[in-house]
C-alpha cells in the first residue's frame, strides 16, 4: 500500500514538472516572438500579396494599428462617404507599426492616418511603460511627417476594457501625456474613445465588448464612430 502511495505521488509529481516545463517552454518560444515585428512578417505579406492584385488609389484615409482596427469590419461603412483603408494587424505594438510602415503605411500616400495602439504594449507583462509608449509613439509620427509632411496623424486614445481593467492607470497615464504633446504639436490629433467608454462609475461599460471583455462589439465600433468620424470630416471633407 505504502509503495502504491509513493509510486502516485512521484507520478503526481512528474506530471506537476512536466507541466510546468510545458509553460515555461510556451512563454519563452511563444511570447516573445508576439512582441517581435517579424512575428507578424505574414500579415503584412498578406497585405502586400492584396495590393498586387489590386492597388489601392492614394489619397485614402489610413487606419493601422492592433486588432481592434483590424477587426473593425464595418470601417467604411462607418466612416462613409469617407474613403478608408484598413491596415491594421493582430495584436501589434507601436513600434511594429513603425517597423512595416516603409510596407503598409507610407506606399499608399495616405491624406491622413488614425493609429490604434498600445493597448497591447501596456498589457500585462509587456515590460513597456507610459513613457516608452509615448516615445514609441513620436517616433511613428517622425517617419510619416519625414515622408509625408502634410499628412496628419490622428492617435485613438488606449481604451479602457474589462479584461486589462488592472492596466487603466498606466494607460490612462500614457493618454494625459500623449494628448497633451497632441495639443501642442502639428499634425498630431488626439480622438478621445476612452471617455465615453467609461460608464457614470468610472469603470468601462459592458456592452462595448464582446465575451473576452477586450476586443470591441458592434456597439463599441458605433461609439468609435461616433468620436472619430465628425474629426475625420471636418478635417477631411470629401471632394
Amino acid at each position: 500500500m505504502w509503495d502504491l502511495l509513493k509510486r502516485r505521488w512521484w507520478l503526481a509529481l512528474g506530471v506537476l514538472i512536466a507541466l510546468i516545463g510545458v509553460t515555461l517552454w510556451a512563454g519563452s518560444c511563444w511570447l516573445p516572438p508576439m512582441r517581435s515585428a517579424a512575428f507578424w512578417e505574414a500579415s503584412i505579406a498578406h497585405y502586400e500579396e492584396a495590393d498586387r492584385e489590386q492597388s489601392p488609389d492614394p489619397g485614402a484615409i489610413l487606419f493601422t494599428g492592433s486588432s481592434s482596427i483590424r477587426l473593425w469590419g464595418g470601417l467604411a461603412e462607418d466612416m462613409a462617404p469617407l474613403r478608408v483603408l484598413n491596415r491594421g494587424f493582430g495584436g501589434s505594438h507601436i513600434d511594429h507599426v513603425s517597423h512595416f510602415a516603409n510596407r503598409i503605411v507610407l506606399p499608399y500616400r495616405p491624406s491622413a492616418v488614425v493609429l490604434y495602439a498600445g493597448d497591447n504594449d501596456l498589457a500585462q507583462g509587456s515590460g513597456k511603460t507610459p513613457a516608452s509608449v509615448f516615445a514609441d509613439l513620436q517616433h511613428f509620427v517622425g517617419l510619416v511627417h519625414t515622408a509625408l509632411p502634410d499628412t496628419p496623424v490622428y492617435f485613438v486614445a488606449i481604451k479602457p476594457s474589462l479584461s486589462r481593467w488592472d492596466r487603466w492607470p498606466e494607460m490612462s497615464r500614457a493618454n494625459a501625456q500623449i494628448e497633451a504633446w497632441a495639443a501642442a504639436t502639428a499634425g498630431v490629433e488626439y480622438l478621445d474613445i476612452a471617455t465615453p467608454m467609461l460608464a457614470a462609475s468610472g469603470e468601462p461599460r459592458g456592452e462595448l465588448f464582446i465575451f473576452d471583455g477586450l476586443h470591441l462589439s458592434e456597439e463599441g465600433y458605433r461609439v468609435w464612430a461616433d468620436v472619430i468620424r465628425p474629426v475625420l470630416l471636418a478635417r477631411h471633407p470629401p471632394r
